[in-house]
């Protein structure tokens, strides 16, 4: 069957551009808004961004947003609603709190918080934050997105925070940066979300882009 038509969540800070393009070219109409009612028609929706989290949580809640977001985003979650989909900065806001904004209240749609990378690994050697390029991951909990994944593969990341989750349950993907191990993906029944970019991971993301729009 397939999700046919996709909101994909304006609020000024996602990489829209290359998101549509990927959505697009799996046959998936993109439709990019920042209006509740959208959220509601669409088949799925996705919470893409780039930025702080912060700022992010602030242009949520000038958008009237926070709630139709954490809403379409728990009911995903539980399994009654339709998938969600969080991408870099969409995963960091469906936790409650992250050490970018001190006092910025996030979705809190999963539990646990947002960290910074240290300056030194465990070891003690210099990271260069922010973490970006290519990474391989490996599968912690499979999920109809992580079939087929073997010990290999690599996606695409950039970021100085990462997702810390209380639930081991909601860990799916997890990665090694510096001696650190880090959430990759979480997941918990329609919801999923990742700290690397699928529509910047060339062939295997979007190939796991095209299995969440196959959950229809």
């Amino acid at each position: 069957m397939g999700l046919k038509r996709m909101a994909v969540i304006d609020y000024g800070m996602g990489n829209l551009r290359s998101v549509c393009a990927a959505l697009g070219r799996l046959g998936v109409e993109a439709v990019v808004t920042a209006d509740p009612a959208e959220l509601e028609r669409a088949d799925a929706a996705e919470l893409p961004g780039v930025g702080a989290f912060g700022d992010a949580a602030r242009a949520l809640a000038e958008r009237g947003l926070i709630e139709p977001v954490r809403r379409a985003a728990r009911s995903a979650a539980d399994g009654s609603g339709k998938p969600f989909l969080g991408v870099c900065l969409g995963l960091q806001l469906l936790f409650g709190t992250s050490e970018e904004a001190p006092g910025v209240a996030g979705l809190g749609v999963l539990p646990g918080r947002v960290l910074r990378f240290p300056e030194r690994s465990p070891d003690g050697e210099r990271l260069k934050v922010p973490h970006m390029g290519w990474n391989q991951v490996e599968v912690a909990r499979p999920n109809p997105l992580t079939a087929g994944l073997g010990g290999s593969e690599r996606f695409y990341f950039v970021h100085s925070y990462y997702a810390a989750p209380e639930r081991v349950e909601d860990l799916a993907l997890a990665c090694e940066y510096g001696g650190l191990r880090f959430a990759a993906m979480c997941a918990r029944g329609n919801l999923f979300a990742t700290q690397f970019h699928p529509e910047k991971s060339q062939a295997r993301g979007l190939e796991m882009l095209g299995a969440f729009l196959k959950l229809g």
